[in-house]
């Protein structure tokens, strides 16, 4: 795809359903009792793959290609059968993990494999929890990476210290806790986005949080529960920085989701000064939502750390981008996480910058940016990594000349971006 700057930029956008929340809607939904409709569900290759491995599961699902809207026939916590062939995530990271701790819970021989990238990332840091719960778990490079065989059953409650604060880590533990005997407790560094947290119990889990910690008991059930997903803030996000950075724009963003767990990057825009405003704020789904409205800014640095990481971490390419804006020395740190995405997305977003001009450099745990500098056109490989194939077309829409941006995966998480660019910058600004 090829990206110049538009003169101005001006559109109001539905940003793509919240991607996190469609994957637990179907995986919690599987093992509940009754039948459950996402409305909104996320249209994209990662949640398909969730949709595909639970129906090799024996659960039922109707989901026409190209339809938000999915029915799911839940099994009971004890009603999937063995997969007849491999587990085929995909590219999705969050269906790989979330299954294996599901399947954790059932005495049932599983294996779960995915594409070169999702074979590369880390499944340590969940088959060691299951493990000292006793679920059976074997994998490639001493048990590190998919694909991953697992035999569950006969589980006993543990109190887990995550050395990481993930999701899908807590999301493992968790729903292996439900088949386990005695209470299950996971502790994080620092609180990550809490989505499986607020639809497990409003499926009546016996779920408790104390601050960093999450505990939760055997259930004897889950009750089916619709939801309606709202937008995903990962998806906003680009056109968050477009909106700040762009010199004549103003983008308003419907139906977002604004979960306290997951708005770090409207916290980080807010310090670099950012004009935004959230208006009509609402409930959806159990989830906070708001449309926001983003127009042009001065910008200035910022530092990032702590536990604003995990609140910001899929977004955090993006602040390079708004910190080649800024006045000053932007500095991310404490965000390793960011070397085992679907690309190394330090050395991704290094690199896709440095080729565009920008004043960056890597640090072992994230990156440094020097600002205001003028971006110019140039050739951005995005590595099959949705977030970097983002990055390199918003950027391109902030650079003198013209970007060209190879292997940008978009499709993973957002199928309708090129369109909604064409929209926001007018059909001439993108091409290819």
């Amino acid at each position: 795809m090829r990206v110049s700057r538009p003169a101005r930029v001006r559109a109001t956008i539905h940003v793509p359903p919240d991607k996190s929340v469609s994957h637990r809607a179907l995986i919690f939904n599987a093992v509940a009792t009754g039948r459950a409709t996402i409305e909104r569900i996320l249209d994209s290759d990662d949640v398909r793959s969730t949709a595909q491995c639970l129906a090799a599961l024996g659960v039922p699902i109707e989901w026409p290609e190209g339809s938000q809207v999915a029915h799911v026939t839940g099994q009971g916590l004890h009603g999937l059968f063995e997969a007849e062939d491999v587990l085929d995530c995909g590219n999705s990271g969050t269906t790989m993990r979330l299954l294996l701790g599901l399947l954790a819970g059932h005495p049932i021989l599983s294996v779960l494999t995915g594409d070169s990238s999702l074979r590369s990332r880390p499944m340590g840091r969940v088959i060691a929890p299951l493990r000292a719960m006793g679920a059976s778990l074997a994998a490639r490079r001493g048990d590190t990476l998919a694909p991953v065989v697992v035999k569950g059953g006969s589980l006993r409650g543990i109190a887990y210290h995550s050395p990481v604060a993930s999701a899908q880590v807590k999301s493992a533990v968790l729903l292996a806790g439900l088949y386990a005997e005695g209470e299950t407790a996971i502790t994080e560094p620092s609180r990550s986005r809490d989505h499986t947290e607020r639809l497990l119990t409003a499926m009546g889990a016996p779920l408790a949080i104390d601050g960093l910690t999450v505990r939760v008991r055997p259930a004897e059930r889950l009750s089916a529960v619709s939801v309606r997903v709202p937008g995903d803030i990962s998806s906003a996000a680009p056109w968050l920085v477009l909106g700040v950075c762009h010199p004549d724009a103003e983008i308003v963003l419907e139906g977002v989701n604004v979960n306290p767990t997951r708005t770090g990057i409207l916290d980080i825009l807010r310090a670099m000064g950012a004009d935004l405003e959230l208006v009509e704020e609402r409930t959806s789904g159990g989830e906070p939502v708001a449309d926001i409205v983003v127009r042009s800014s001065q910008l200035r640095a910022t530092s990032v750390s702590g536990e604003l990481v995990p609140r910001a971490i899929d977004e955090l390419p993006l602040v390079a981008l708004a910190a080649c804006f800024a006045e000053g020395t932007t500095v991310v740190r404490d965000a390793s996480e960011l070397r085992v995405k679907e690309s190394d997305r330090v050395k991704a977003v290094v690199d896709a910058l440095g080729r565009l001009g920008a004043e960056i450099r890597e640090r072992e745990d994230g990156f440094e940016v020097d600002g205001p500098v003028r971006l110019r056109g140039a050739r951005v490989h995005a590595h099959g990594d949705h977030r970097i194939g983002m990055l390199g077309a918003i950027a391109g829409c902030l650079a003198e000349g013209e970007t060209e941006v190879l292997d940008d995966a978009v499709g993973v998480s957002y199928r309708t971006f090129w369109d909604d660019l064409r929209t926001a910058t007018s059909s001439e600004a993108v091409s290819g």
